[in-house]
């Protein structure tokens, strides 16, 4: 099923932002992203277990799978590929975890060595942190956090509008991109019977064009999410079509302001 917020699937939430500052966003997004060095994310959902049993064969080649059963002489590869190869167990064991907000961060070289050498997904080949997090718990926290330097020289037109967003304050800001032809796989970020309440954060999407799916396991069906700007509940599976054209979105996690979450009460009640 799908949780939803508000009695509903989603929350578009183009009325409460100033949409109409998206377009130079996106100016300033197309040639920053020609600027600046980027990273791939996903491609361990289905060994993460966050995937839906009906669609975890989307995930393709799954690199915790590929780390799980690499011979000792592949394993020293892949080590030796790391920022800090010292930081890495000499081999892989069922306690540790590789992949972003993990204990094992990857490298670049080390996620292309994994798409190269053993055909592993990535389902998102551009993936910038704007406001960098260790872990995935701390993404609403705003301690000893703030804009990167790439971020406030690249993007400044969108750092402002991230900071004019109705948040008490912001945790975590990263945009993430598909290739032409790619597909998000379907996942959830948590789990609903463990994580009560919804994270707040908003999507938003300038182009508009970036279809966006929640998936219904009971039902076998997709509910897409439109617009350039919405809010949704990420415990419910969801992913992304692909489209033969490159697709993005930045996602902005935070603490909403009271006021902001009083007036969407008001209006959805």
């Amino acid at each position: 099923m799908i949780h939803g917020l508000f009695g509903r699937p989603f929350v578009d939430l183009e009325k409460y932002v100033d949409v109409a500052l998206l377009d130079a966003i996106d100016e300033e997004v197309s040639l920053g992203l020609a600027e600046v060095p980027v990273d791939y994310t996903g491609g361990s959902h289905r060994s993460m277990e966050i995937m839906p049993h009906s669609r975890t064969a989307e995930a393709h080649v799954d690199y915790g799978e590929v780390i799980a059963r690499m011979t000792p002489a592949a394993y020293a590869t892949f080590r030796s590929l790391a920022h800090q190869p010292e930081t890495f167990p000499d081999a892989p064991t069922e306690s540790a975890s590789f992949g972003e907000e993990r204990d094992h961060p990857l490298s670049r070289r080390q996620m292309l060595w994994l798409e190269y050498r053993y055909g592993v997904y990535f389902p998102w080949k551009v993936y910038l942190e704007m406001i960098p997090n260790r872990t995935w718990e701390e993404k609403s926290s705003p301690e000893g956090k703030e804009f990167t330097r790439v971020a406030r020289t690249f993007f400044p037109k969108t750092v402002a509008f991230v900071k004019s967003l109705p948040f008490a304050h912001v945790g975590r800001c990263n945009l993430m991109g598909l290739a032409s032809n790619d597909h998000g796989t379907v996942h959830r970020d948590g789990d609903p019977t463990e994580k009560t309440k919804v994270d707040h954060f908003i999507t938003f999407c300038p182009r508009g064009d970036k279809r966006l799916f929640l998936w219904d396991e009971d039902a076998q069906q997709k509910v897409h999410v439109p617009g350039r700007a919405y809010w949704f509940n990420d415990s419910d599976y969801h992913g992304v079509d692909a489209d033969p054209f490159f697709r993005y979105s930045i996602r902005v996690d935070g603490l909403f302001r009271p006021d902001f979450l009083a007036t969407l009460e008001r209006d959805l009640a």
